[in-house]
């Protein structure tokens, strides 16, 4: 854990204030303390800001990231099941007066239907979901899946009916 010191001018605090906001958006943060230094008209704030070296922060990380068109990455039956759920997430989101990513995001989504997920526990285990969600939202999005995962496996089918086995 490292600690970085700044002031910044009670009345312009323009160029000490983003110097503090591009090292805060550099670095993973764990605490800020700031105090008032009231001294009339030479008034600053006295900040201390500790961080956790060599670990990036979470929206420098974003940043780098680029996003996934899951239109690309899925195959089209797969992007079909996905959309569905997407259009589920937002129903869920806007009655409970939340963003759509505190349902499930996108990458969340996907996993769902890549892993071909139909049942409570496999639910349970995809990453980042945890009982609250799952006990929340789990109903809604496994019968949205068992409809769509049956299709996506026979869309895997020779016009026979058995399963093709990629030769």
């Amino acid at each position: 854990m490292r600690f970085r010191f700044f002031t910044i001018p009670a009345m312009s605090p323009g160029a000490a204030e983003q110097e503090l906001n591009r090292f805060v958006a550099g670095h993973r943060v764990s605490n800020v303390d700031r105090e008032l230094v009231v001294d009339g008209a030479a008034s600053f704030w006295a900040v201390c800001v500790t961080w956790i070296d060599g670990e990036p922060s979470a929206s420098a990380d974003a940043t780098r990231r680029s996003r996934i068109d899951y239109k690309e990455v899925l195959a089209p039956q797969e992007f079909a099941l996905y959309d569905r759920l997407r259009k589920l997430r937002k129903e869920r989101a806007e009655a409970d007066a939340v963003p759509a990513f505190a349902v499930f995001n996108n990458e969340q989504l996907a996993a769902m239907v890549q892993q071909r997920v139909t049942t409570a526990a496999a639910f349970a285990k995809l990453p980042g979901i945890g009982d609250a969600r799952t006990e929340r939202y789990g109903q809604a999005f496994l019968t949205v899946l068992r409809e769509g995962v049956p299709r996506l496996d026979s869309a895997q089918e020779s016009p026979g009916g058995a399963p093709t086995t990629g030769s």
